[in-house]
C-alpha cells in the first residue's frame, strides 16, 4: 500500500531545542487538523548559525539574527518545506522578500534564569568573576549591576553551554528561562531574574511559524495553532526593535503584557558597559501594537540622542 504524502513539511535547525519545538509544532498541526503525526515531516536544515557555533564572536559580530533563519526561509522560498518553525528572538525584523510570519504559539516564560555552580545569584559572585555570555544584551545587563565581573564568549546550544559552565569556563550565565523548560532543564537553574530589571530580548519565550507570504493554503492550516495575546506582544516587540536596528547596535530589551485589550510595552537600550540606560513605556489598543512598538522605539531613539547611539554603534 502506498504511503500517503505529507500533509506538511517543517523546517528546522537541529539543535535539541529547535527540534523539541519542530515537535511541538508537528502534534499541534496534527491534532488541530487530525491527522497522523507521522504526515507532518521535520526537516533539519543547517544555518550559518549552527555552523558558526565555534566562533567566540557576539552573533552582533558575524551577521546578526538571519544567520539561524536564512537557509530555512531559502528552503521554503524553494518549496523543499512548507513551513519554519524558530524561535522568535533568533528572526530578523525585516524578513525576506516572501516570507511571512503567519503564527505564534502561546509565549512560554519569558525571564532569563541565572545560572552557576559556584553562586546563588549574580550579588554573590566574587569580584573579577567570568560572566560567560556573547549576548551583547545580557553582558549590559549584568556590568549595570556588576560592572567588575569579566565578560567571557560562552556561545552554543544549551547543553554545550552547561557544560561550559560545568567546565569552569565561566563562573556563570543566564540562559532564556523558555528553552530550559522545554528541555525539561529547568531543575538546572540557580535563579529566576525578575524581568523588571533584567528585560528579555524582543519575543523572547515565543516560537514563530514562518510560511511563504503568497502561501494561502498554509497561512491557513497554521492559522489555528496562532495564539493572538503572544502575536499583538511580538508585532509590538519587533515593532520597537525595527525602529532601533536601524540606528544601533547597542543592547535592547522589552517587556510587553496585554491587560484586557490593552497593551503595555517597557523597553530599554542600554550602552555596552552597561552604565547608561534609556528607558520608557507606552500603552494603548492591543489591535494598534504595531504602532504601539515603533513609537515606544522613537521614544527610546529620542532619550538616547544621536550622540550617544554613535558611540556604541562604533563600539
Amino acid at each position: 500500500m502506498q504511503s500517503q504524502p505529507p500533509f506538511a513539511r517543517i523546517g528546522t535547525r537541529g539543535s535539541p531545542l529547535a527540534l523539541v519545538q519542530a515537535r511541538l509544532v508537528r502534534s499541534l498541526l496534527a491534532a488541530a487538523h487530525q491527522v497522523d503525526p507521522e504526515r507532518v515531516e521535520i526537516q533539519v536544515i543547517s544555518t550559518g548559525g549552527d555552523r558558526s557555533q565555534q566562533s567566540n564572536a557576539s552573533l552582533t559580530e558575524i551577521g546578526g539574527k538571519g544567520l539561524f533563519t536564512k537557509e530555512i526561509d531559502q528552503a521554503l522560498l524553494d518549496g523543499v518545506v512548507d513551513i519554519g518553525v524558530h524561535s522568535s528572538k533568533d528572526v530578523a525584523t525585516s524578513l525576506p522578500e516572501g516570507i511571512a510570519l503567519a503564527a505564534f504559539l502561546e509565549r512560554e516564560d519569558v525571564r532569563d534564569a541565572f545560572m552557576s555552580v559556584t553562586a546563588k545569584s549574580i550579588n554573590d559572585l566574587p569580584p573579577g568573576a567570568k560572566f560567560g555570555t556573547s549576548s551583547i544584551r545580557r553582558a549590559a545587563q549584568v556590568l549595570r549591576l556588576r560592572p567588575d565581573l569579566l565578560i567571557v564568549p560562552f556561545r552554543g546550544n544549551v547543553d554545550t553551554r552547561l557544560q561550559k559552565l560545568a567546565d569552569g569556563v565561566a563562573d556563570a550565565t543566564m540562559l532564556a528561562v523558555a528553552g530550559l523548560n522545554r528541555l525539561g532543564k529547568a531543575d538546572r537553574i540557580t535563579a529566576f531574574l525578575d524581568p523588571q530589571q533584567f528585560m528579555p530580548a524582543p519575543a523572547q519565550g515565543a516560537i514563530g511559524i514562518t510560511v511563504r507570504s503568497d502561501d494561502a493554503r498554509f497561512a491557513a492550516i497554521v492559522a489555528p495553532l496562532d495564539h493572538p495575546q503572544t502575536h499583538r506582544g511580538i508585532v509590538a516587540e519587533r515593532a520597537m526593535l525595527r525602529v532601533l536596528d536601524g540606528s544601533c547596535r547597542t543592547p535592547v530589551g522589552v517587556l510587553s503584557n496585554l491587560d484586557g485589550e490593552t497593551l503595555v510595552l517597557k523597553g530599554e537600550i542600554i550602552s555596552l558597559d552597561g552604565q547608561a540606560t534609556f528607558a520608557d513605556s507606552v500603552s494603548g489598543p492591543a489591535e494598534e501594537a504595531d504602532a504601539l512598538g515603533a513609537a515606544l522605539g522613537h521614544k527610546l531613539l529620542a532619550l538616547a540622542g544621536t550622540d550617544f547611539l554613535a558611540q556604541w554603534a562604533q563600539s
